[in-house]
């Protein structure tokens, strides 16, 4: 397995800049006011060499709802377009599969299938821009060629309608991550023996588990349970903000011993209305589960407000920047931005190539397990 550094580059501390005494010691610049001490301009920078890999976006669900749209020109009509994630130096992109509330369950299966069938539609009409990724392998390509990397999900579990037959089609289809809530199998009771069948063929296919929103018995099940690391996609600190679906601290100290990855979203509800709450969770998270196990969730076009300076995708820089102020290092924004989603990504594969070695695809019903 690939070591988490391996993406993790050292930045360069010398520009080179022109210096107005000829003779004068170039480290002495380091020193000095100008661009290299500017917080924006090394957020900048920073990004350059690390960009951010976004781990959610609602966009698919917006884009069904448009008569037209072009992302590569720019979008008004939603918060996130071609141009403005480059301005935010967004290299990857987890486009949400959600569904609205209230959407009939017997409609899961065939509204999840629309919604892959309308991205993969989206990422074909706009190949100057995006590129779809189903591997780090992928998504470090995506990015050596100028395009963003998307990949897809998280989705509902609901879409799977009880069976680990559909799970193994949509992952064909280039599901990467699934939010286990919300059904009889993933509820405030915890994982039923069916549930923890659903758990370990995630691992066998390389699906990544989405624990926000699930209970905290369910939480704390699959963390003891998945041998692949876990993503919290939209949850931050419950002690700094009570949003259900913010983490008490416990759990983020569970996660981090997990390696598992907590992305913070940039809402108002659940981080505050400002940069500098965003910044304080965080710290927070930061110091509870570990500077590789915290990353960053934009969930723009999911209908929910944004904190000042954060409106749209393009927003990252001034949060770097933020920390920057704060005295974090540039090696744990490397990973904040990057390096900790890539991690996440690159020991599911390597799980999944391992499982397949050794078992078989499951047969298992929910009926036979939880009947």
């Amino acid at each position: 397995m690939a070591d988490l550094q391996d993406e993790v580059h050292p930045m360069t501390e010398v520009a080179a800049l022109p210096l107005e005494d000829p003779f004068a010691d170039p480290l002495d610049l380091l020193d000095a006011p100008g661009p290299s001490g500017d917080p924006l301009a090394r957020a900048h920078a920073l990004l350059d060499d690390h960009p951010v890999a976004d781990g959610y976006t609602g966009l698919p669900w917006v884009l069904r709802h448009l008569p037209w749209y072009d992302l590569e020109e720019g979008e008004s009509a939603v918060d996130t377009d071609v141009p403005r994630l480059r301005e935010g130096h967004v290299g990857a992109l987890f486009w949400s599969l959600h569904l609205p509330e209230g959407l009939a369950a017997d409609r899961a299966v065939g509204a999840t299938l629309e919604q892959l069938d309308l991205v993969r539609s989206v990422i074909k009409a706009h190949p100057e821009g995006l590129r779809l990724a189903r591997s780090a392998g992928h998504v470090i390509d995506a990015r050596n060629c100028g395009r963003i990397a998307v990949l897809l999900g998280p989705a509902t579990a609901a879409a799977l309608d009880d069976s680990l037959g559909i799970l193994r089609a949509l992952h064909t289809l280039g599901l990467r991550v699934l939010t286990l809530a919300g059904t009889s199998w993933a509820s405030g009771a915890g994982l039923t023996r069916f549930g923890e069948e659903v758990v370990r063929e995630m691992n066998r296919l390389g699906v990544v588990a989405d624990l926000s929103g699930a209970s905290e018995a369910t939480i704390t099940r699959v963390l003891a349970l998945s041998r692949t690391p876990v993503l919290c996609t939209r949850s931050a600190a419950r002690s700094l903000r009570p949003h259900p679906d913010n983490l008490p601290d416990s759990l983020l100290t569970g996660l981090g011993a997990a390696k598992g990855l907590c992305l913070v979203p940039l809402t108002a509800e659940q981080t505050g209305p400002t940069v500098r709450d965003v910044a304080d969770h965080l710290d927070h998270v930061r110091a509870l589960a570990g500077p590789d196990c915290v990353g960053l969730s934009g969930t723009y076009d999911a209908g929910v407000a944004h904190p000042q300076e954060l409106a749209d995708a393009s927003g990252y820089p001034r949060l770097i920047a933020e920390l920057l102020r704060r005295g974090w290092p540039e090696s744990d924004i490397a990973l904040l931005t990057w390096g900790n989603v890539q991690r996440v990504l690159r020991t599911a594969d390597f799980v999944a190539r391992s499982a397949r070695e050794r078992r078989e695809p499951s047969t298992a019903t929910i009926a036979e397990l939880d009947g």
